[in-house]
């Protein structure tokens, strides 16, 4: 028998059947697994904070700018969009921005020497975010129409996993953190390393399966139209506020400085510290869905932004001048980062029509890692001017401060969207409809 016909002979494009469920959940696996590397590589320098301060000398302002300079190319990445993944297609980029991030994995392990790690941290940032877009967009390519909500929630817990396993490593993993700086990071780029082999099972599984099955159209990617700035209202901007003072707040504390601040000013050890620091992604994982389902059947979303912010609110001054337990604060953070993101970004669907989502969603995006950027900058100059670190734990204190102004101005954003909302400018924010339909949030 010829050899080509043991291949089954591709089917005619009209006749072609949506991939079968089980073939869309390998998918989700696939591409989760994928995206567990990239978090986990991305929080792999809060629980080496401490090591690469005793052991490299590295200053606080230094330890911020790894992270800092992450979110740096996501503003030029967001600026052109989504272009190079709707010239590629997601299949092929999601490839090519995972291996992106594996160089700068590997970057970042190789030298002790800072710029040498930072520029491994600005090609991993360069290729992360990207790598987000990618696998936004062709998951709304696989589950359009077919549980897409869930399916993005299943993405999303699979992804934080990958934060909570960085933090746990300090715990399941303290052989590699007791022989100094480099292994951990080694083990980072171990895990972007397994991203990548994913990407590629992807891209083969894919490629095979356009062949049989009718896939979706992919939905458009969030770049912005400028023009379309000038078009959204006050309500947008409120939410675009909340969105920059709550980030700015949450990832430049719990992934560059919490743990450091743990084990410096609660003397706690890093197994301890990382655990504890840990528990905001592990709430997260589960409460989050739940939250959304929740505001969902009862409405009231920019309340919930109220409580979601002003619960973070309170995190800093307890950690400053209180000696309440670190339970008390890590979970009022854990409730916050789980009810603001199930809120915020499907709420850019009530504000914004269908033509302007990608606009809406690809700002919020830029102006989030400018905030990153410069809170994880501000919080380590402000460390390293009063002398932070063990000796003085009385040295952060600055830095909880600015964390708490910060969310303090969340709540005020989220207080002013309310009142617009339950006037008669507002979207139905607070009511009970249903969202329009939209182009996927954003993964946060």
């Amino acid at each position: 028998m010829p050899a080509a016909s043991l291949s089954p002979e591709p089917v005619s494009r009209a006749l072609r059947p949506p991939p079968p469920a089980g073939l869309r959940w390998l998918v989700l696996v696939l591409v989760s697994l994928a995206l567990f590397g990239n978090y986990y590589a991305y929080d792999a320098i809060g629980p080496l904070a401490d090591n690469l301060q005793r052991l490299l000398g590295y200053t606080d302002t230094q330890l911020g700018m790894l992270n800092a300079i992450y979110s740096l190319p996501n503003v030029a990445m967001v600026l052109v969009g989504g272009v190079v993944v709707d010239r590629l297609g997601a299949r092929r980029a999601v490839v090519i921005f995972t291996a992106i991030c594996l160089v700068g994995a590997i970057l970042t392990a190789i030298s002790p020497a800072f710029p040498v790690m930072a520029t491994g941290r600005l090609v991993f940032g360069l290729g992360a975010e990207s790598m987000i877009v990618a696998i936004t967009t062709l998951l709304g390519q696989w589950f359009a129409g077919r549980e897409l909500g869930f399916a993005f929630g299943i993405n999303i817990s699979i992804a934080r996993m990958g934060s909570y396993s960085a933090d746990m490593s300090t715990t399941w993993a303290k052989p590699l953190y007791d022989s100094g700086w480099q292994a951990p990071l080694w083990l980072a780029a171990s895990m972007v390393a397994m991203a990548l082999v994913a990407a590629l099972t992807y891209h083969s599984v894919e490629r095979t399966a356009a062949r049989r099955y009718e896939l979706a159209a992919l939905p458009p990617t969030g770049r912005i139209v400028w023009r379309d700035l000038l078009r959204f209202d006050r309500s947008y901007w409120y939410v675009a506020g909340i969105c920059v003072a709550f980030y700015s707040v949450i990832f430049p504390f719990r992934s560059t400085f919490a743990i450091k601040y743990f084990q410096h000013a609660h003397e706690l050890s890093l197994q301890e510290a990382g655990s504890i620091n840990g528990v905001v992604y592990l709430a997260a994982i589960v409460a989050t869905p739940l939250f959304g389902l929740l505001v969902d059947r009862v409405g009231g979303r920019a309340l919930a932004l109220i409580v979601g912010s002003a619960l973070l609110v309170a995190v800093f001054p307890l950690l400053a001048w209180s000696d309440a337990s670190l339970w008390i604060p890590t979970i009022l953070i854990g409730i916050s980062f789980s009810l603001v993101p199930a809120v915020l970004w499907p709420a850019i669907a009530y504000l914004s029509p269908a033509a302007r989502l990608g606009t809406a969603f690809g700002l919020m995006t830029l102006l989030e890692n400018v905030g990153m950027m410069l809170a994880n900058l501000g919080a380590g100059w402000l460390n390293d001017a009063n002398g932070a670190g063990a000796a003085n734990p009385a040295g952060y204190t600055p830095m909880l401060l600015m964390f708490g102004l910060l969310a303090l101005a969340g709540v005020v954003f989220a207080v002013l969207l309310r009142q617009r909302e339950l006037g008669p400018a507002g979207h139905g924010l607070e009511g009970l409809r249903p969202a329009p339909k939209a182009a996927p949030p954003a993964i946060a």
